[in-house]
């Protein structure tokens, strides 16, 4: 492979690399010092983050199935700013006892998911696009039951791997009805062939239906909350930001470039279903009383205002979109920083066991208040901003009715939000957990997190130079 070869595909071979050294640090590592590997890891991924901002060139490889451009390799960075945070996060939780054996195993099965989504996004074939689906899904399915000995996450991954299973059978069953009608996989020549007939209109809606599973968009959403109660804290933080991220990255991408003739139809699709995930995954969540069930119904509803970006199939949806999720990669990592943070000391995860936390640790308590703020979309918060391009994305394309539906919606996402706030800074108790300070590492990946939402929030240029890279219909 010539240099330039390496440079198109340099996050992928960059990760690929990064998970060989962390199984030679394994090979070689003293069996005392096991801790030492996760360090060795992040610091390696650190690099890799860095080295992924360098300039470096677009192109094609293996005959087109593999492309890559400014746009795809910024949507790269992104998830791999967010793998770094949840690496940071995951160190003391992996630590203890229970876990200290299967470090190395941690951080390469995390690997090599996120270069299963970087080839989706490099994707410019169906059989590239389903080779990396799958790279992606099954490593998650394996950390989805790290903890082995408890019930509730060997049924999170016996669960996650037969929604999958469901979910990639109809995404390939739509697939070969778009095959069968076109005669080929590139993506280029299957949007030059969509003529609008009902088999590909049948094929683009079980198409649409394998993804919207990744995404959990309504009703398609099921399996996410008792898959995110049962996995590893650490896990579930993933599943909420990074797989998802990955997923409408890629969908986006093939919305746009694959099936555009076929607006009509997805815009409508979007409409229903951005209606129905943004109310259900608000009126579930204000149920909850677990906060990764919580956060898991939150994420839901996120996805349905995600969806606002896609329906104006314009450069300001994809640009709205995308920024949109940097900013959730951040908030949302906030939020789950803090509850990593407190069930490492305590093992609480209910927001009963919140009450009076602003008492005891004032600090999280802040932080927690910043992050939920930026979920809700409160100015002057990043998470505003992100909310205010997705609603204007939409109704620049006349979805005034949409719209309105997102702002109701996202006035009760508010109160939810700030049952939790309520619980920290008014709620009594008696036994509040209890003051600990965190270790480094946590306290590190939440400045990261606080920096972002302030970063992302307050510098209009991010946003310019990701609606400068953007494309649409």
């Amino acid at each position: 492979m010539s240099l330039e070869n390496f440079l198109v595909m340099r996050h992928e071979l960059l990760l690929i690399t990064s998970a060989l050294l962390v199984l030679m640090a394994e090979i070689f590592m003293h069996p005392d010092k096991k801790i030492q590997t996760g360090i060795f890891s992040v610091i390696v991924f650190g690099i890799i983050t860095i080295t992924g901002f360098l300039p470096a060139p677009s192109g094609t490889l293996f005959g087109g199935m593999y492309v890559t451009s400014g746009i795809r390799i910024l949507m790269k960075n992104i998830l791999n700013i967010g793998v770094l945070l949840v690496f940071i996060q995951s160190v003391t939780w992996l630590k203890k006892e229970e876990n200290s054996e299967k470090i190395s195993e941690y951080f390469i099965l995390l690997i090599s998911t996120l270069v299963g989504m970087n080839f989706m996004i490099s994707s410019g074939h169906f059989l590239m696009f389903y080779i990396g689906l799958e790279l992606a899904t099954i490593p998650i399915a394996a950390l989805s039951a790290f903890d082995r000995y408890k019930n509730n996450s060997a049924e999170a991954g016996i669960k996650l791997i037969l929604s999958s299973a469901l979910s990639s059978g109809i995404l390939l069953y739509g697939l070969s009805l778009i095959y069968g009608t076109t005669g080929t996989f590139y993506f280029s020549e299957v949007a030059a062939l969509i003529n609008n007939n009902n088999l590909q209109i049948l094929g683009f809606i079980f198409f649409f239906a394998g993804m919207a599973f990744k995404i959990s968009i309504v009703p398609f959403h099921l399996w996410t909350a008792d898959v995110y109660e049962g996995s590893p804290i650490n896990i579930t933080s993933y599943l909420s930001v990074i797989s998802k991220g990955a997923a409408v990255f890629i969908l986006i991408i093939i919305l746009f470039t694959v099936f555009p003739s076929l607006i009509a139809t997805w815009q409508k699709t979007i409409y229903v279903t951005s209606i129905l995930t943004m109310t259900i995954g608000n009126l579930f969540a204000i149920r909850q009383q677990n906060l990764k069930r919580f956060l898991a119904f939150s994420s839901i509803s996120q996805a349905g205002y995600i969806l606002l970006g896609f329906i104006g199939g314009n450069q300001l949806g994809m640009a709205s979109v995308i920024y949109y999720i940097l900013v959730y990669i951040f908030s949302n990592l906030g939020a789950f920083g803090v509850v990593i943070a407190i069930s490492n000391a305590s093992g609480k995860e209910n927001i009963d066991d919140y009450n009076g936390l602003y008492h005891t640790n004032p600090k999280l308590s802040l932080i927690m208040t910043l992050a939920l703020f930026s979920l809700a979309g409160i100015p002057p918060v990043a998470g505003f901003f992100g909310k205010f391009f997705l609603f204007a994305a939409a109704a620049g394309k006349g979805y005034y009715l949409l719209v309105f539906i997102a702002v109701v919606n996202t006035i009760i996402s508010l109160y939810y939000y700030l049952l939790i706030v309520k619980a920290m800074f008014i709620n009594e108790n008696e036994t509040a957990i209890e003051k600990f300070k965190s270790d480094f590492l946590t306290r590190f990946a939440l400045g990261i997190c606080v920096a972002g939402i302030a970063a992302t929030g307050f510098a209009s240029i991010i946003f310019e130079v990701i609606k400068n890279m953007s494309f649409g219909v």
